[in-house]
């Protein structure tokens, strides 16, 4: 890939030790790192329990189960891209199953070259759910924002007489004088009338 100061976290649940060895050429640390290997559906759960991924390579079947289920979790529960590699013969059925979940699903045996493209649209994916969960982030703050300094206001009214439209005009007032932040002056008001 061309340099980039992003790395992604890769990990890579798979029974067969020949599947990662033909991954991992796929996988530079300038790009993607840390690398991790599991080898059964359980030990992926408990690493994604403890640590997030920005990508998941789950090599269909696994000892304790077959993937599909752990591919939709991951999909539902993260914004991490999943890359779930089942036999061509499932394949038409497995992907009707997962597609709506947003799971990445390719047949196999397949080429390198296919996996390499695939990692690259899962990376594309993968900084898309970066933004839209900053964006996310900054409406939640705002909204949050918001019901402070509503609740402040009403706290102006009840403790001060104040009509709504003083109460407004103050906070931003205070806002302004202090070089604060609405949401500072609000939780000052609320702390000091609560």
């Amino acid at each position: 890939m061309v340099f980039q100061e992003r790395t992604y976290s890769v990990l890579i649940v798979t029974a067969s030790d020949s599947f990662s060895a033909k991954i991992m050429p796929l996988l530079p640390v300038t790009d993607y790192w840390p690398v991790t290997t599991v080898h059964s559906i359980g030990e992926a759960r408990r690493k994604i329990a403890e640590t997030a991924f920005d990508i998941v390579l789950i090599n269909a079947p696994l000892p304790d189960d077959f993937g599909m289920r752990l591919a939709v979790d991951i999909c539902t529960g993260s914004g991490a891209g999943v890359l779930l590699l089942v036999r061509n013969d499932q394949f038409d059925d497995i992907y009707a199953k997962v597609v709506s979940y947003g799971v990445l699903t390719l047949s196999k045996p397949t080429n390198m070259q296919m996996v390499a493209q695939n990692l690259r649209i899962l990376c594309a994916t993968r900084e898309r759910m970066r933004q839209m969960e900053a964006k996310q982030a900054t409406v939640e703050e705002k909204i949050e924002e918001i019901r402070l300094v509503n609740r402040a206001k009403w706290l102006l009214i009840e403790c001060l007489g104040m009509t709504e439209p003083e109460a407004h005009r103050y906070i931003e007032k205070q806002s302004m004088d202090q070089r604060v932040s609405k949401r500072e002056v609000a939780e000052s008001v609320i702390k000091t009338y609560k």
